[in-house]
């Protein structure tokens, strides 16, 4: 058996990486340990290895070391299967230039794109070890097939490693074709497997940060104990160390929530009629000479005023401590069509020219808008101790002369063509001014990397998302300058950004269950039938949007909403003080202030407080996915079908944090003492419900009426559970 030990690690490939890398010592580990495994453990396209990280978090590094250090151990060559752009091909191809660059030029390394290789190589060339970048794209494959198997046939003999890069993208190896009522292999993974077969010996290792279609693919779609999925599961996972200069989704959807931490400055609300402004060109919607003041395109002018403010603070405080002054990117992703995209170009190019005319006339309208820019940059900017801060009249200075000097490029990337003729000799973007926009769709989100990026302006709206291609949009995660981060903003809707929260919540979610080993029990998905029922549902059928994470003592609760009239409320209000005044008179036990009271009643006190909100844009409140929810976890238990109930009284909390955005903690935890606290001691078997009645006053920005506000608290006993809501497309599927 191959463990840290047995592996050769000495050898020239992985010595001359790791002197190049400097790696640390738990990426060095990291590396090792897949490499053993690798060698030891059988693996396939069914049962790969698999090597776990984050988006932009050093994967390629890693998976490169494995290279290495595969080299060193006997294997003769490495097949790497990229995601299908010629870009990405380019950049991979570049990448293992410069990291073998000392074996290539001794003649022991040959790299290759598949499509592009020499018409015959020799025995000669033969004889070194190999590395071949292929596309997932079906000619690519029947190019390696044909070179490994038919032109070169000693190749077969070879010890081979495939490495599948970004291994959720196109290589899930199964997909239900509901005419026929089959699941069939999809044609690429169905290649790679033939192809695999005709090899004496060979390893197989994915890699990616989005391994849900991985993990979670169902096997003979069969239940496990009645209720979880046995899924499709690698033969073994590594995960890749996090840097200490990662930003990920906890900074964008979990310390934004921390009142003055700069993560609280970040987002941005895009209204959702600006989305449809940016769809098509529209003049009865857009006055082009009215750019810098029109309402309805208010947030796409902030974001690029605040690239170019953010832009300019960056390099004069570079200029302050004498580094290298950097060039800066922004991508405005919402469409996909390239309609959409020369219209977007254009509404850009417009914006710079008035911006610029603005400059040079130095008119109230330009100093405002900067002046602005600079009151929302600068507070994050102050959180910070690392670089000086500059003041309103430096930056209006530093503005106004990268607008003169035309600091500011706009392009358009929505094709191969396009990216092909961007990128640098490193394959990646290239940044042409000290500030780059770059307007697209997917083409850009295709793991081609984009140095610098301080804004990211995404509208992509469909009607479901998918895990893995919404986690591939997040341009803005990756090694990040806390600096850079500073003046960095993220513009989208509220809906889309609350998806996108599910989303990094359910990533980080099963993340903690790989990293706790507990991706070998399965994790839970439930769903409601047509009849109510609640059954567990295959992964495959989940739409994103419709994800509710269920966690030990996790939170649900409405935020974002506005109460309806007293005059309208009123009474149902009442209603419900009479409804739980009843219930903790007649608990079936109670203790430190909460009562255990039937989920039914904990359901009809949800029922009718819907009654008495009105949710703001973007913001929902499903009253059947609490009910649900609810029953799910009471139902846990195996005393019954029963809610802790906490209330309090007379609250007078305001309708909007300091920062401007809604409140969303009602619940207080109280040093023990709170309602929060008590439900979390008391939520062990059985979920709380908290019910807070507040006062509702027209000063805290509420309508003057009372109103209920509820939290439901998941028990610390509930298993792991992904509940999607009810759909009619996902419930005739599984129906059938």
């Amino acid at each position: 058996m191959k463990t840290l030990e047995t592996v050769q690690t000495q050898g020239r490939f992985f010595q001359h990486l790791q002197y190049k890398n400097e790696y640390t010592e738990e990426s060095k580990e990291c590396i090792i340990l897949t490499a053993a495994q690798l060698m030891d453990k059988k693996t396939s396209e069914n049962r790969p290895g698999m090597l776990l990280g984050k988006i932009q978090s050093g994967k390629t590094r890693t998976f490169i070391g494995v290279m290495g250090l595969a080299y060193d151990n006997g294997f003769d060559a490495v097949i790497i299967l990229t995601q299908g752009t010629n870009a990405l091909v380019k950049q991979t191809y570049a990448r293992l230039e410069e990291e073998f660059a000392e074996q290539i030029a001794e003649d022991k390394l040959r790299v290759y794109d598949i499509m592009s290789m020499p018409e015959r190589l020799r025995k000669y060339e033969l004889s070194q070890k190999l590395a071949f970048i292929v596309k997932k794209e079906t000619h690519n494959l029947d190019r390696l097939r044909e070179a490994l198997v038919d032109q070169y046939p000693s190749l077969s003999n070879k010890k081979i490693l495939f490495i599948d890069d970004e291994a959720d993208f196109a290589s899930v190896a199964y997909e239900y074709k509901r005419e026929q009522n089959i699941t069939k292999m999809r044609v690429i993974a169905s290649k790679i497997n033939e192809l695999r077969s005709r090899l004496q010996e060979s390893a197989f290792l994915q890699v990616t940060a989005t391994p849900y279609s991985l993990y979670l693919q169902p096997e003979d779609m069969t239940i496990h104990e009645g209720k979880v999925f046995e899924p499709i599961r690698p033969s073994f996972t590594e995960l890749v160390p996090v840097h200490d200069q990662y930003i990920g989704g906890d900074m964008y959807f979990e310390k934004s929530q921390i009142d003055g931490h700069l993560a609280s400055y970040l987002y941005h609300e895009v209204d959702e009629k600006e989305l449809q402004v940016m769809k098509k060109m529209d003049g009865r919607r857009v006055k082009m000479d009215k750019l810098l003041t029109q309402k309805n395109i208010a947030n796409i002018r902030r974001a690029i005023v605040n690239f170019i403010v953010g832009s300019c603070i960056r390099r004069w405080q570079q200029r302050q401590l004498g580094t290298k002054q950097q060039k800066y990117s922004f991508i405005i992703h919402t469409e996909r069509g390239k309609n959409a995209h020369a219209w977007q170009g254009e509404l850009i190019r417009s914006f710079e020219d008035l911006l610029m005319e603005g400059a040079n006339e130095e008119t109230d309208v330009f100093q405002t808008l900067v002046q602005q820019s600079y009151q929302d940059l600068i507070r994050s900017v102050k959180t910070l101790n690392k670089a000086p801060a500059p003041s309103y009249l430096q930056v209006y200075q530093e503005v106004k002369l990268a607008l003169e000097e035309e600091y500011i490029v706009s392009s358009i990337v929505n094709s191969e063509k396009d990216v092909n003729e961007m990128l640098d000799y490193s394959g990646q973007l290239h940044l042409r001014a000290p500030m780059n926009i770059f307007i697209g769709g997917q083409i850009l989100d295709r793991g081609v990397t984009i140095h610098n990026l301080i804004g990211f302006f995404y509208g992509r709206n469909p009607k479901s998302f998918q895990q893995d291609t919404v986690l591939q949009h997040s341009r803005m995660y990756g090694a990040r300058l806390l600096e850079d981060l500073a003046v960095t903003r993220f513009y989208t809707t509220q809906r889309i950004y609350s998806i996108m929260e599910r989303i990094h919540e359910f990533d980080a979610g099963l993340r903690h269950a790989f990293e706790r080993g507990g991706h070998e029990c399965g994790v839970v998905f439930i769903q409601k039938d047509l009849n109510s029922t609640i059954l567990p549902c295959s992964p495959n059928k989940i739409l994103l949007s419709s994800l509710t994470m269920l966690k030990p003592h996790k939170r649900l609760l409405p935020v974002g909403f506005q109460t309806g009239y007293k005059t309208h409320i009123q009474k149902t209000v009442r209603y419900i003080d009479r409804l739980i005044e009843n219930e903790v008179k007649n608990a079936l036990y109670h203790e430190e202030g909460a009562y255990l009271i039937p989920v039914e009643k904990a359901k009809e006190m949800i029922t009718f407080v819907h009654k008495t909100f009105e949710m703001e844009e973007g913001r929902e409140f499903n009253q059947d996915e609490y009910h649900s929810v609810l029953d799910y976890l009471s139902t846990e238990a195996k005393s019954g079908a029963y809610v802790w109930l906490i209330t309090r009284t007379r609250r007078e909390i305001q309708r909007f944090k300091k920062d401007g955005t809604f409140e969303n903690s009602p619940d207080t935890p109280g040093k023990g003492k709170g309602e929060l606290a008590i439900a979390r001691r008391q939520a062990k078997d059985h979920p709380a419900l908290i019910m807070l009645r507040q006062e509702g006053k027209k000063e805290h920005g509420w309508r003057g009426a009372e109103f209920w506000w509820p939290v439901v608290v998941a028990q610390s006993e509930t298993t792991p559970t992904v509940f999607a809501k009810k759909n009619d497309k996902i419930s005739k599927t599984a129906a059938k």
